[in-house]
């Protein structure tokens, strides 16, 4: 009689350590595929288009795609225009003209809404929103009926004072002032916002023990709200300093008899309504492309401006 074999009918259990292996290979690269989408749409609509503006202005390139290497003719030009030095001149003045009073008025509205004796603070919360939720286009239209030389009510005002009517657009601080007008009208709200979700993290021990040692509500602001707000003052100039230099909307509608040069001697047309006369006005596409590099050029030295600032911030924070 055979006797059993040892072992006999015992299955062996498979080994399970490549079920572990695929499992902690899909937990690795699970949060790489929920992010490819977005790299997948930057490389297509960002990085491409980027890359190709590069390309395109080292060319002489026409509407039906004719093209011919001239390497930085384009740029050696755009360094002797004074058309691109006066929009950037303009760009630049329309920034500082918007930027610094909207930064100021929203770091005062922000400290006033979150005063905790305000009534109806919701109300006043939402309503700082409303001008950036309106169209830009409308807000420009209407901003510009009220600067019109002929039937603007500024004019009418000062025609009351005794004063001329004022033709806003005739020159170039007067324009641009105009410009900055609507850019600061639509954006304050906004930056508002950002202030007062980061001084709602402020606790409100600080303000009370402030106020119990005698400080009033100037040496509050100045030695509470500003240090807390410090980050977010700097993403904001950052943030505003990037839409300035791409402002389009609001010169473009200014005037709209004028076209994309906004005014007869060019007085308030800014890099971004060069960049498209020149691009898809007069057909220079090489030249164009040249303009949106040196744009992104300065946006590229802003950035880094905004590395250095936020470094050194969180380097003095105790």
């Amino acid at each position: 009689m055979l006797s059993p074999t040892p072992g006999a009918g015992i299955t062996t259990a498979r080994p399970t350590r490549p079920r572990h292996i695929q499992q902690g290979l899909r937990e690795r690269l699970a949060p790489y595929a929920y992010v490819a989408p977005f790299f997948l749409l930057f490389l297509i609509f960002g990085l491409f288009p980027l890359l190709f503006t590069f390309y395109v202005a080292l060319f002489d390139w026409n509407p039906i795609g004719e093209h011919h290497f001239v390497g930085l003719d384009n740029f050696s030009q755009l360094m002797h225009d004074p058309r691109f030095w006066g929009a950037l001149r303009n760009t630049f003045l329309i920034w500082v003209l918007s930027t610094v009073p909207q930064l100021l008025i929203a770091l005062g509205t922000a400290h006033v809404l979150n005063h905790p004796r305000l009534r109806a603070a919701g109300f006043f919360r939402m309503s700082v929103l409303v001008p950036y939720v309106t169209s830009v286009a409308a807000t420009t239209i209407v901003i510009a009926q009220l600067f019109d030389r002929d039937y603007g009510m500024l004019n009418w005002f000062l025609e009351l004072l005794g004063f001329h009517h004022v033709d806003f657009t005739a020159s170039v601080w007067s324009s641009n002032i105009m410009i900055a007008t609507m850019v600061a009208w639509r954006w304050t709200g906004y930056n508002t916002l950002l202030y007062l979700a980061s001084l709602q993290a402020v606790p409100r021990e600080l303000y009370e023990a402030a106020a119990a040692d005698g400080a009033n509500g100037w040496k509050q602001f100045r030695h509470i709200t500003i240090p807390a707000l410090r980050p977010i003052i700097v993403f904001t100039v950052v943030t505003s300093t990037i839409f300035g230099l791409q402002i389009f909307t609001e010169p473009l509608l200014v005037n709209p008899s004028a076209g994309l040069t906004c005014a007869a001697a060019r007085q308030c047309q800014t890099l971004t309504l060069f960049l498209y006369e020149q691009g898809f006005g007069r057909f220079h596409f090489g030249y164009g492309a040249a303009v949106g590099v040196a744009l992104f050029v300065m946006v590229v030295i802003v950035a880094g401006i905004n590395y250095l600032l936020a470094t050194r911030i969180r380097s003095e924070r105790p």
